[in-house]
């Protein structure tokens, strides 16, 4: 029997699609008409076109498969008209989900995201069970995670949707095509292009960890639960020396103060929208998330799921390594 996944031609779908196939699945992939299918090139798996708010168009594309995979997500920190994000992540998802109860899917993995999960007010790591609530979510993309995730949730428990969550931290690593905000910050940073440095913190994590992780999941992840799939807690400066380092580069010596950027990031925010920018430099939401380090502890996933990470450095050579491979930084060299 086949296994749907949507989200394959984005960066952790690409990476979570050929894990399916070195794990024996046999793929469908749910693509866009106007997706690049630069990641799915030389795969041998069944492309069906269709949009997760056409249901006409998941129907068909659930047709004859047993499992569900559903990566795909609209991931901006920053859009000039909201209600796209909204459609996407949440509506498309509650379509999708809605469908593979119809067609009786029998085991479904949703890629949801740490954006979602709370945030101890003692500067603790967060897990699976830190409190948290709509309020806590900052911008539009983790608003719009979050709903659909409680969407999902609340279909596990009245539907009996077979569902298995997970929530990946900040990957890197190949194929990260366009890039996403993340891997731009890396890009910039490997460019030196990032001057200065913000009190705040990311959980960094190998791309193929969170694949496998995903099949990890599939395999051994119990309906209706949740594992965060993380890698290593690094403040925003760590990070930057890393990168540096690996580059042969002087890492930024200046720590910025929060509170004198939000005007900039009103100003930014104003100038993409008269100039149609799709990534503002800076954001009032990027500074409001720098308020709290996203750190989080992957243990539930180690213990359950026998899930396993690289080290961090590790995981931006290899994302360094793919963007001077694929020209996205031309006068970057590793060292």
């Amino acid at each position: 029997m086949k296994t749907l996944i949507t989200g394959a031609t984005g960066f952790v779908g690409a990476a979570v699609l050929r894990e399916l196939l070195n794990n024996g699945h046999n793929v469908k992939a749910l693509v866009r008409t106007s997706s690049d299918l630069q990641n799915l090139k030389g795969l041998n798996i069944e492309i069906v076109y269709g949009d997760l708010k056409d249901k006409d168009s998941l129907s068909r594309a659930l047709k004859g498969c047993k499992y569900l995979f559903h990566v795909a997500a609209d991931y901006r920190l920053w859009v000039p008209k909201p209600k796209n994000i909204y459609e996407n992540n949440v509506e498309g998802t509650n379509n999708l989900m809605f469908e593979a109860l119809r067609l009786e899917i029998e085991k479904i993995v949703y890629t949801s995201s740490v954006a979602v999960l709370g945030k101890p007010k003692n500067g603790d790591i967060a897990n699976e069970t830190t409190p948290v609530d709509i309020t806590q979510m900052i911008g539009h993309y983790k608003k719009s995670k979050f709903l659909a995730e409680q969407k999902v949730q609340s279909l596990c428990k009245e539907k009996k949707l077979p569902v298995v969550i997970v929530n990946p931290a900040a990957p890197v690593g190949p194929r990260d095509i366009k890039p996403t905000p993340t891997g731009k910050m890396v890009l910039d940073a490997a460019s030196k292009k990032i001057p200065a440095y913000l009190d705040t913190g990311l959980n960094i994590v190998h791309v193929e960890d969170v694949a496998a992780g995903h099949i990890k999941a599939f395999n051994k992840g119990k309906i209706g639960e949740r594992y965060i799939l993380g890698g290593e807690n690094l403040t925003f400066k760590e990070i930057l020396e890393i990168i540096a380092k690996l580059c042969g580069n002087k890492p930024p010596k200046i720590k910025l103060p929060k509170k004198p950027l939000y005007p900039l990031g009103y100003i930014f925010e104003i100038f993409a929208r008269i100039f149609n920018l799709k990534n503002p430099m800076l954001t009032v939401d990027m500074i409001r998330m720098a308020e709290k380090k996203m750190f989080f502890s992957s243990e539930k996933a180690k213990k359950e799921l026998h899930y396993k990470f690289q080290t961090a450095k590790k995981s931006l050579k290899d994302a360094i390594q793919w963007y001077i491979k694929n020209g996205y930084c031309r006068n970057v060299k590793l060292v």
